[in-house]
């Protein structure tokens, strides 16, 4: 089939690498020094905005640029001089493209770090290098580890306030190195910096003759981007059904969406789940163009050969690759509410674009992050915490593990009475059989 050059430029840009990496740390570590200091000194920052930064920065009566300003956009954060909510910045070098996401350092709100971690290839934790690894280092490993970042970057910051000194730095990067591999993260680079003075950040630093690795940035262009979602299990979440009923197309019926993860094909034998009806793809439409094959990321239109029932929040997949769905599961959990998750809690359970009835059934365990034991049946999460849940729902859903796809293994839990996420979960084997078992509810539609 012929493409269009919108189609082209599309599968040009789909081949191009792209790094999708985030910014943790405590307070006052310096994360969006480091950010504002990554995005001056790689030519990222607009004329106007650096200005701006400029004018901002002396009427606090500060001699240079603070650059720390350029992603602290909140009022109330310039007031506090601390990172509230997650600040996501595009930019670009010759060798690759990057989506950052700084997101803030406070224990309050170690749940943001959670929104901008979940989609990264890449962590950066920064420590300030008098204070050394701390609780909040800790826990944002944890968390690193726990949504799968397949990299994570140890900046050791404000290495001139410690006189740039080679054993304050192994010293850290020792212990981080040894707690992280405790929780399974698979890659983990020590680099020591100074974000303020621009030590290794982008150029290498004449204070730190004793280091011979790489940059930030250049670590941040040269880190493999290991994850090639096109060879998961494919799957794309329905969210859409077009039926235009025109003239020109009276029998069209496409079921649009992102593909989550994998390639589909014309001709392909595929599944509708949770009902478990088979088709084959008659068609695909990308960008109002028939092409052939489609893959991850991208956002299409299915055609199948037969008249099925298929509704938003359905899931295609391969026939010979079909997951298989539960009416339980059991999952670990970021806890991001402030009112605590309870057994017996009844929740909204929304994983793709299907959302469901659930009900809490059990609370294992919640992690310790001092020496990550775990504290058996706590009876509730409270805001951060890590934990353990059993979730019944009230109709089977086909979710993957975690450890197979990072974007059909997750899900979140949802206040129903107003729609507050109270938690993101990361679904682990189920511990009840595969096969659906049959709803039962009462008469408030909620006991399964």
């Amino acid at each position: 089939m012929s493409t269009t050059p919108a189609v082209e430029e599309l599968a040009g840009l789909s081949a191009t690498t792209l790094l999708r990496f985030a910014t943790a740390g405590s307070v006052d570590d310096g994360k969006s020094t480091l950010v504002g200091r990554l995005l001056h000194d790689s030519k990222s920052v607009l004329v106007d905005q650096l200005e701006a930064v400029e004018v901002a920065s002396r009427s606090r009566g500060a001699a240079e640029p603070d650059l720390a300003l350029l992603t602290d956009g909140l009022r109330a954060e310039r007031e506090q001089g601390i990172t509230i909510d997650v600040a996501y910045r595009y930019f670009a070098t010759p060798r690759r493209r990057f989506i950052l996401a700084d997101t803030p350092g406070h224990v309050q709100y170690t749940r943001n770090m959670v929104t901008g971690a979940s989609t990264a290839d890449l962590a950066v934790v920064l420590v300030d290098a008098r204070n050394g690894v701390i609780e909040q280092t800790r826990r944002h490993a944890a968390v690193a580890a726990l949504l799968r970042v397949p990299h994570v970057v140890l900046a050791v910051n404000k290495m001139d306030l410690v006189g740039y000194e080679e054993t304050v730095f192994a010293r850290i990067a020792e212990e981080f190195t040894a707690y992280a591999g405790e929780l399974g993260v698979p890659e983990i680079t020590a680099i020591p910096i100074s974000a303020l003075a621009g030590d290794n950040v982008v150029e290498p630093s004449a204070n730190m003759d004793w280091y011979g690795g790489p940059t930030v940035l250049e670590h941040l262009e040269t880190v493999p981007v290991s994850h090639d979602l096109t060879g998961c299990h494919a799957r794309l979440p329905v969210q859409y059904v077009i039926r235009p009923q025109t003239a020109e197309h009276p029998d069209y019926r496409g079921y649009a969406g992102q593909i989550a993860a994998g390639t589909f094909r014309v001709g392909e034998s595929v599944t509708v789940l949770p009902s478990g009806r088979t088709s084959k793809v008659a068609g695909i439409d990308l960008l109002g163009t028939p092409v052939d094959v489609a893959w991850t990321p991208q956002s299409v239109t299915l055609l199948l050969e037969d008249d099925i029932d298929v509704s938003r929040g359905d899931l295609i997949v391969p026939s010979h690759d079909a997951p298989a769905t539960s009416q339980d599961i059991e999952a670990t959990v970021c806890h991001v509410a402030d009112t605590p998750l309870t057994v017996g809690q009844r929740v909204l359970l929304k994983h793709t674009t299907r959302t469901v009835k659930a009900i809490v059934k059990e609370i294992p365990s919640r992690l310790t992050l001092d020496d990550l034991s775990q504290h058996p049946s706590p009876g509730q999460l409270v805001a951060n915490d890590i934990g353990r849940v059993k979730v019944r729902l009230a109709e089977a859903l086909a979710i993957d593990t975690y450890a197979d796809s990072r974007r059909t293994g997750s899900f979140l839990l949802i206040d129903p009475a107003d729609g507050t996420t109270l938690a993101a979960g990361m679904a682990g084997e189920s511990f009840a059989t595969a096969e659906a078992t049959t709803s039962v509810e009462d008469e408030d539609g909620w006991d399964f």
